[in-house]
């Protein structure tokens, strides 16, 4: 089969990341075999090539979200057949620990990310993948290869940010941070599901207009050194009840100045940088929560898929590439010029 692979690490994808025959995967028990129709970007992606802030396992295969048509299963496999539309749950974890068994698999210390942190060669950048069946969700007839491979992490994720952690609340006020990117796109719908009055932020006029467009009420150019106080304005003065945060350190301190007494930022990612500083008495004069979030659960990922089928949530895709010209996506999401999710189709070389 075909699948895009790099032996060492560099900064520039375009000299790593070659399309190659590798051996089909041979199943366990409990795995099905993939067929992958689509298989979507991340921003750990980039990680893995340029091995920081981790290093993965060489020969490396990228790619978390997957979706196609499972095309064999193992001897255990009890509640997936051949022919079913499947999406990949990327968040492998021992599923036996007190945290995997209380619910919060996300928290498991032995989680690994499947396409990030597996391998040799394991990950969704290629034609035939496997995965464990308690990885594996279906999807419905409604719902594309495409849209199933660019909403299953960011979406699973946003969701366990909004309503796993923020418990998120009919009638808020709600701040989606980047709301374009791929977490943040499905951040303004989720609030808008939930009845919420949104206000996202983006980095220039094109996706402004496409915050709108996605349901958002207001929108601010986060990029512009008074953002926060347009935010404020919105607001008449009286802040917002729940920040939805990633961006980082350019502006994790205003967002928390931004919350109302008990208001919630809950937090995953920072592209911007790690190392920021809030002034404390935010914190406990204002009674602010602060949460950190990270992943989710399968059932979150299910919730997901079932309010995409419904059309409640609509992934945006920015680019399709051809399998052959998949590398593009790396750079393309390096330079940070593209607005939505990338998705490649191994089938389609």
């Amino acid at each position: 089969m075909k699948a895009a692979v790099y032996r060492e690490y560099n900064k520039d994808p375009t000299k790593v990341i070659n399309i190659e025959d590798v051996d089909m995967p041979k199943l366990k028990p409990n795995e099905v075999m993939i067929k992958i129709e689509a298989a979507a970007y991340n921003y750990n992606d980039l990680w893995a090539i340029w091995g920081d802030p981790i290093k993965v396992p060489l020969p490396h295969i990228s790619g978390s979200d997957s979706a196609g048509v499972v095309v064999e299963a193992g001897s255990d496999v009890v509640k997936l057949k051949v022919g079913d539309r499947v999406v990949s749950h990327s968040n492998m974890s021992c599923r036996v620990c007190d945290l995997c068994t209380s619910g919060r698999e996300y928290d498991c210390n032995d989680r690994l990310i499947w396409g990030f942190q597996t391998g040799p060669l394991w990950g969704g950048f290629c034609q035939y993948g496997h995965l464990p069946e308690v990885n594996v969700a279906k999807i419905p007839d409604n719902v594309s290869f495409d849209d199933a491979a660019a909403v299953s992490m960011v979406g699973m994720t946003a969701w366990h940010m909004l309503v796993g952690r923020a418990k998120i609340r009919p009638g808020q006020t709600v701040l989606i941070m980047g709301g374009t990117s791929g977490v943040g796109m499905v951040g303004i719908q989720i609030a808008k599901l939930y009845g919420c009055d949104v206000i996202a932020t983006a980095g220039n006029k094109e996706k402004m207009d496409k915050c709108l467009e996605l349901g958002a009420d207001h929108v601010v150019n986060h990029r512009e050194a008074d953002w926060y106080k347009k935010v404020r304005e919105i607001t008449k003065k009286q802040g917002v009840d729940l920040v939805f945060e990633h961006i980082g350190k350019s502006t994790f301190a205003q967002e928390v100045s931004l919350l109302k007494n008990g208001g919630t930022l809950v937090a995953t990612g920072a592209t911007t940088g790690y190392d920021s500083t809030i002034d404390l008495r935010y914190l406990f004069f204002k009674g602010t929560n602060l949460l950190g979030s990270t992943q989710g659960t399968k059932a979150e990922l299910e919730q997901v898929i079932y309010w995409t089928s419904k059309g409640k949530i609509k992934p945006l895709i920015g680019q399709i590439l051809p399998f052959s010209d998949m590398v593009k996506g790396h750079v393309m999401m390096a330079n940070g010029d593209i607005m939505g999710k990338i998705v490649t189709t191994p089938q389609k070389l």
